[in-house]
């Protein structure tokens, strides 16, 4: 927050009714580049006022008429093409706010693409079923069947390190859905989802139908949470804060995607090269800001040394610097005090009795990638979410201690496992308490039609587009106690 800002340069931040506006709050936020730590822009951060007023446009457009499933479809397949068409402007955009590299941001906005055609494609695609109790006694001259409808009105929470990725799995499921959507973006990372937001107007989208506050999670969050006009509540962040979510809005629909520390597991019989190269672009991959990263290695005893030193080269092959520059690996990560804890961190574990392999290295808000072999079983990093470039190396010496060992935590999101035995793969996928198993591929593999999501304090519901539509909308059963014609 800041106060210092030339108010004429003070960046439109709040959507309501299809119009930008500054808002009428007093509390100004500066956006900083993670790299070089400039100003980028400055927001109001949204009133009381400001909320209400972006609810009651949403609410006022989820009761008045209804988008037809065509339109929608029309109107998110048009975003589609815009986001295609901004394409750099978007990626740079990302680049400037969080810190990722330039070469990550223009693949996520890649991704955005396609995850706005797969909705407007669902948007067609909503149905019910037919439920056959006729077959029940007493009920032979009755059908029945189930519609799908909109939940009601949405409120969207991001987090800051997918920016434009984690706006695609809420707002165009939303819309797709027949929902309308109050957005609050992270208040490190507002400008790309204002770019996305205009993209929508510009698309076609009808007044209300998608509305946009700006702050921080304990004012404006905190407000929106306790408004009782939401239907549905989805979020990506950390777990306590999901479990604050969970107590204050009730028995109303949530769709959370928490916290994790994710195991992988290199088995006695797996691709070591093939395992290396994944596992050093999962931890570091925008500076392992990611919930799905690997954060927990284990590997068999059979070939620990031989996987802890081909990891351990190919993670120092990676290449730490300017996030503008095409050849980075490894930017900053998105605040000097993120990188001060997790340095933190590693020096706890090291001091513990780990082995620092490699990297740990801090200036300023970039951490080189770090791996710790065999750090204490209550540190930190084997105990909790880490969120940065390094990850710890586990021993095991049989398959059930390393599926006892991935589930001794709190979280699961994802796993990976990689083996070239078929039983083993099929052990670890039906033992793994997590929300997707992913085989001879790093946990962090994601695509936008499958569904994802967790279990334990890793979350509830699913995203991936077809499964957050499912989720936004309501059966409503319809039965039918028909006679036969008199004529």
């Amino acid at each position: 927050m800041s106060s210092v800002a030339d108010p004429s340069s003070i960046v439109p931040g709040l959507l309501i009714d299809n119009v930008w506006s500054v808002g009428t709050g007093s509390e100004q936020m500066s956006v900083i580049a993670p790299y070089g730590t400039q100003r980028v822009a400055t927001l109001l951060e949204s009133s009381e006022a400001d909320v209400d007023a972006a609810i009651a446009s949403a609410h006022k457009a989820y009761e008045g008429a209804r988008l037809a499933p065509y339109d929608r479809y029309r109107i998110l397949r048009r975003a589609a093409e815009l986001i295609e068409e901004r394409h750099e402007e978007l990626s740079r955009s990302i680049t400037a706010e969080s810190g990722k590299p330039i070469r990550d941001s223009r693949a996520e906005v890649s991704r955005a693409v396609l995850a706005f055609e797969l909705c407007a494609e669902e948007a067609k695609r909503i149905g019910g079923e037919y439920v056959p109790v006729a077959a029940t006694p007493g009920s032979e001259n009755r059908h029945a069947f189930t519609l799908r409808r909109p939940a009601g009105v949405v409120c969207a929470i991001t987090p800051f390190n997918g920016p434009v990725n984690q706006l695609s799995h809420k707002i165009p499921t939303a819309i797709a859905a027949g929902c309308t959507v109050v957005l609050k973006p992270a208040e490190l990372t507002p400008l790309s989802a204002i770019a996305l937001a205009q993209i929508l107007l510009d698309a076609g989208l009808p007044p209300g139908w998608l509305t946009m506050v700006q702050g921080r999670g304990e004012t404006v969050g905190q407000q929106l949470l306790e408004d009782p006009r939401f239907a549905l509540y989805t979020f990506t962040g950390s777990s306590p804060v999901g479990l604050h979510i969970r107590r204050t809005i009730g028995l109303r629909k949530a769709l959370l995607e928490l916290g994790n520390n994710s195991a992988n597991i290199v088995h006695a019989d797996a691709d070591l090269e093939l395992a290396a190269r994944q596992l050093a672009k999962s931890m570091s991959v925008y500076s392992g800001q990611v919930c799905i990263s690997a954060q927990r290695i284990l590997v068999h005893d059979a070939v620990f040394d031989e996987f802890a030193q081909l990891l351990k080269e190919t993670v120092e092959r990676l290449r730490v610097g300017d996030p503008w520059d095409e050849s980075t690996d490894v930017g900053p990560m998105i605040s000097l005090e993120a990188a001060e804890r997790a340095e933190r961190w590693i020096r706890e574990a090291v001091e513990g009795g780990g082995e620092l392999l490699c990297g740990g290295e801090r200036s300023g808000s970039f951490l080189s990638p770090a791996l710790i072999a065999n750090p204490p079983a209550d540190s930190d990093l084997l105990c909790r979410e880490a969120f940065a470039p390094v990850a710890a190396l586990v021993r095991y010496s049989g398959l059930e201690q390393a599926i006892n060992v991935a589930n001794s935590t709190e979280y699961g999101l994802q796993a990976g496992i990689f083996t070239s035995d078929i039983d083993v793969a099929m052990a670890a996928a039906e033992r793994l308490e997590v929300g997707g198993v992913i085989v001879n591929d790093a946990s962090n593999y994601r695509v936008d039609s499958m569904p994802y999501g967790g279990v334990k304090n890793s979350g509830v519901g699913r995203e991936g587009v077809r499964y957050a539509v499912e989720e936004m909308t309501e059966p409503r059963l319809v039965v039918l106690n028909t006679r036969h014609p008199r004529s």
